[in-house]
C-alpha cells in the first residue's frame, strides 16, 4: 500500500546545502518576486509605492521584466490584455490605499472578461491592521473589502512564511476557469524585514479543470443530433479556453450557424458558410436564434451585449456551456453544464452524430443579407468606410484593442477578427481608458508584432500618460485616436432621449503635437488617407499616434 508520506519528493544534498544556507540581504519583498519567478512568471506591471517597496527593490535582484505604468488602473488595463493574450497570470504589483483602489476599474474588467490578473498589494504595518484608526499613510479600514465583490479571491499574509503558499494559492485561482483576477495583500513590514527563510524555487500551483458531467454530455448531444433547427452562440469563453478549432469542428458535424458574441470575436471564422458573425444588436439575427429549436451557448452568460438587450427571448431548448457557475441559466433556463468550454466542446465531439442539413449555409446567407440591408438603408457610408480601412491597415495577427467609443461599437458587431484572441475591448464592464494601456500590456507580452489600440478623444484623455511609458519602453503600439470634439456615443444618447445633450462636449489638445512632445511620432489622417496612414505607422518600429478628425455615427437600435 502507498500511502501519501510515500510520494513526498526528497530534497538532494545540494537542495539541501542551498536551503540552509540561503543569500543574505533577502527580504520579504523576495519571497514575492521568487515565487512569481518559480510560478512561471516572466513579465510583471506595476507602480510603486511607499509600502510596496520592499517589492520593487527585490525585482532587481530578480529575472522578472518590469513593465511600469503612469497610473495604477492603466498597469491593472496593461495586465489584463497580458493575461487575455497569453493566457498566463499577470503579476500586477501595488501599493496601499489610494494606489490599490485605483486598480478597481481595471480589476472590474478583468474580472468581466475573465483576464487572469495576480494582483498583489501592499498593505500598513501589521500593528495598524485590525480596523482601529491608527493613522498610519494609506490607512483604510478594510482595505481587502475594497476588492472582495470584484476579484475572484482574497489572499491575505501576516508572516513571511505564508507568501509563497498565498501567492501560490492565487495563482492557482486566477487560472482555474473561469479565469479572473485575484488579490493578495502583504503588510509593509513583512515586505521588508529580512529573512532566513530558503529561497522560493519551482512552485506547483496546477488549475483545476472543470470538467463537464458525463450525463449532461450525453443529453446535449442527443438534443444537438436530432434538433431541426441547431444554432450556436459562441462566447468568450470560447476564446480563453482556445477551443476555436473544437467549436468548428462541432459546428460543421451538425451544419449549425454560429454567431460570435463581442467577447467572442475570432472564435469562428468571419466568412465561414455557416458563420452569422457578430450582429447580435439586430433584431434580424435576434429573430433567428429565437427560432431555434436548440440553441447551445458556448461560454457565454447571454448578458445584456449579448442578448441585445435582453429582447432575447428564446423559443427552443437552451443548452448553456459556462465555466462561471454563476453566469449558468442566470438569464435563460436550460440545460446548463458547467464545464471549461475546450472539454465540454471535446466531449460534445466524441459523442454528438453526424447531422446534415444543405439549408444552414441558405439560412445564414438570408440573415446576413438582411442585415446589410438594414445597414445600407441609414447612409452609414463614412463609418464603414473607416472600419474597413482599420482592417485594411491592421496584420491579420495584430492584436487589437478597442475603447469604449463610436468606432469600438461598430467594431464589436462588423469588424472581422481573422484570428482567435486577437480583437479585445472594454465591453466586459464598459469604463473608458481601456484602449492604450491595453495595448501596451500586448505588446509587452510581444514585442515582435505590431499592436493597434483605438480610442475616441475622451477616452484618449484617460490615457495619455502612458505615452511615456510607451516611449520608455520603445513598445511597438500604434494608437488611433478618432476625434469627435467629446463623448461621442453619449452625446448620441442624450440627445436621443431628452433632445439635447450635456456634459459631453470637451476642450482637448492636439493629440498631435502633444504626442510628439512625448517623442513619438504622430500623424493628422483623414478618412481617405487613413488605411495608408495606419499602416506606414504599423510597420514602423516603436510607438506611434494617428489622429482621426471625424464625427461618426451609431446604426440605429432594434432593442427599442
Amino acid at each position: 500500500m502507498t500511502h501519501d508520506h510515500d510520494l513526498v519528493l526528497r530534497p538532494t544534498a545540494a537542495q539541501t546545502e542551498a536551503a540552509l544556507n540561503p543569500p543574505a540581504g533577502r527580504n520579504g519583498g523576495d519571497l514575492v518576486v521568487e515565487t512569481l519567478q518559480g510560478l512561471g512568471a516572466t513579465t510583471v506591471f506595476g507602480l510603486p509605492g511607499q509600502h510596496a517597496l520592499g517589492m520593487f527593490d527585490a525585482l532587481r535582484r530578480s529575472t522578472l521584466t518590469y513593465v511600469g505604468l503612469r497610473v495604477e488602473n492603466n498597469a491593472g488595463f496593461a495586465a489584463d490584455a497580458y493575461g487575455r493574450v497569453t493566457g498566463e497570470a499577470a503579476p500586477l504589483l501595488l501599493s496601499t490605499g489610494p494606489g490599490a483602489l485605483m486598480s478597481l476599474a481595471a480589476l472590474q474588467e478583468a474580472a468581466a472578461a475573465s483576464s487572469p490578473v495576480l494582483a498583489i498589494g501592499s498593505q500598513v504595518p501589521t500593528a495598524g491592521l485590525g480596523g482601529g484608526r491608527h493613522g498610519y499613510l494609506h490607512e483604510l479600514r478594510d482595505q481587502q473589502a475594497s476588492f472582495r465583490d470584484i476579484v475572484k479571491s482574497v489572499h491575505t499574509v501576516r508572516t513571511a512564511s505564508q507568501i509563497p503558499s498565498a501567492i501560490a494559492a492565487a495563482w492557482k485561482s486566477a487560472l482555474t476557469a473561469p479565469h479572473g483576477p485575484v488579490w493578495v495583500e502583504i503588510p509593509q513590514d513583512v515586505l521588508l524585514a529580512e529573512t532566513a527563510l530558503p529561497v522560493v524555487t519551482a512552485t506547483d500551483a496546477t488549475p483545476e479543470e472543470v470538467v463537464p458531467r458525463p450525463e449532461l454530455t450525453a443529453v446535449a448531444a442527443h438534443l444537438l443530433s436530432t434538433a431541426e433547427r441547431p444554432v450556436i452562440i459562441a462566447g468568450g469563453g470560447v476564446v480563453r479556453a482556445d477551443a476555436s478549432g473544437k467549436l468548428r469542428a462541432l459546428a460543421e458535424k451538425i451544419d449549425a450557424p454560429v454567431v460570435t458574441t463581442f467577447g467572442g470575436k475570432g472564435a469562428f471564422p468571419w466568412e465561414h458558410p455557416l458563420s452569422l458573425q457578430s450582429w447580435l444588436e439586430d433584431r434580424h439575427t435576434t429573430d433567428f436564434l429565437e427560432s431555434a429549436d436548440v440553441l447551445l451557448v458556448v461560454g457565454s452568460g447571454l448578458g445584456e451585449l449579448s442578448s441585445n438587450y435582453h429582447t432575447f427571448a428564446p423559443r427552443g431548448r437552451v443548452i448553456q456551456i459556462e465555466a462561471d457557475l454563476g453566469k449558468l441559466e442566470s438569464n435563460h433556463a436550460g440545460l446548463g453544464i458547467h464545464a471549461d468550454a475546450r472539454l465540454a466542446l471535446s466531449a460534445l465531439l466524441e459523442t454528438v452524430g453526424d447531422r446534415r442539413d444543405p439549408s444552414a449555409a441558405d439560412a445564414v446567407r438570408e440573415v446576413l443579407a438582411a442585415v446589410r440591408a438594414r445597414i445600407d438603408s441609414q447612409e452609414l457610408t463614412l463609418e464603414q468606410q473607416v472600419l474597413v480601412s482599420v482592417r485594411e491597415a491592421l496584420p491579420d495577427d495584430s492584436p487589437s484593442f478597442w475603447d469604449m467609443t463610436i468606432l469600438a461599437y461598430w467594431a464589436w458587431s462588423a469588424f472581422d477578427a481573422r484570428r482567435p484572441n486577437t480583437m479585445h475591448s472594454a465591453q466586459g464592464a464598459g469604463g473608458l481608458g481601456y484602449g492604450f494601456p491595453a495595448a501596451l500590456g500586448a505588446a509587452a507580452a510581444d514585442p515582435t508584432r505590431p499592436v493597434l489600440a483605438v480610442s475616441g478623444d475622451g477616452g484618449a484623455m484617460y490615457s495619455i500618460a502612458e505615452l511615456a511609458t510607451a516611449r520608455q519602453y520603445d513598445l511597438p503600439v500604434t494608437w488611433l485616436i478618432v476625434d469627435d470634439g467629446g463623448y461621442g456615443i453619449l452625446r448620441e444618447y442624450m440627445t436621443d432621449a431628452f433632445g439635447k445633450a450635456t456634459a459631453t462636449e470637451l476642450a482637448r489638445p492636439d493629440f498631435v503635437a502633444l504626442a510628439q512632445s512625448f517623442g513619438v511620432p504622430a500623424t493628422r489622417t483623414s478618412p481617405e488617407t487613413l488605411s495608408e496612414d495606419l499602416a506606414e505607422a504599423l510597420s514602423r518600429p516603436g510607438p506611434s499616434v494617428v489622429v482621426l478628425p471625424a464625427l461618426l455615427r451609431m446604426f440605429a437600435p432594434t432593442h427599442l
